[in-house]
């Protein structure tokens, strides 16, 4: 689990301007542009099994990303919404949450008031999930029915979130 965490870290830090700045110039919404980016890491890495080597692992991102954006201008256009499959709920069940990434316990190192004062330089919606997992202390399911969001998408905006405040804390302890 904490290679996988490793892997996923190094492609979503490696590949994010990128899919971002590409969604970004299609959408001109900055909050849009990072929902669809974080939907397509969170596809991609629910579908890495499908990934073909000989193809650019950045072009079949762009592609998820390009397939999420028209997916979401069809839902806007229609009136129709899509319950959850039984399989899919099925999928959500087995996600197991509990371990801690390297991120996680430098957040828990920091103290609270310190800490408190990097989580306002995120943006609201990483304030929110950062709130929800570890001041609350919800499971990613509970964060998902909480912001109305996929699992998937909860993971990768925690994990985004995450990243993004050990970044403040480490530019912090570096001005010290």
């Amino acid at each position: 689990m904490t290679g996988d965490q490793s892997a996923f870290n190094f492609l979503l830090n490696s590949h994010w301007n990128q899919i971002f700045g590409f969604q970004f110039k299609r959408v001109k919404n900055e909050f849009e542009a990072e929902e669809i980016t974080i939907e397509t890491f969170a596809k991609a890495f629910d579908k890495l099994e499908s990934y073909k080597p000989e193809f650019a692992f950045s072009t079949w991102l762009i592609t998820i990303s390009k397939n999420i954006h028209i997916d979401k201008v069809r839902k806007k256009n229609s009136a129709l919404h899509l319950d959850t499959t039984k399989e899919e709920a099925e999928h959500i069940k087995r996600i197991a949450d509990d371990s801690l990434s390297p991120e996680d316990m430098l957040i828990n190192e920091q103290n609270l008031t310190q800490l408190l004062r990097y989580i306002k330089d995120l943006k609201p919606h990483y304030q929110d999930v950062i709130n929800l997992r570890f001041f609350q202390e919800k499971s990613y399911k509970e964060i998902s029915d909480i912001m109305n969001e996929s699992l998937s998408n909860v993971k990768v905006k925690l994990l985004r979130a995450k990243n993004l405040l050990a970044i403040i804390i480490q530019q912090n302890e570096a001005n010290e």
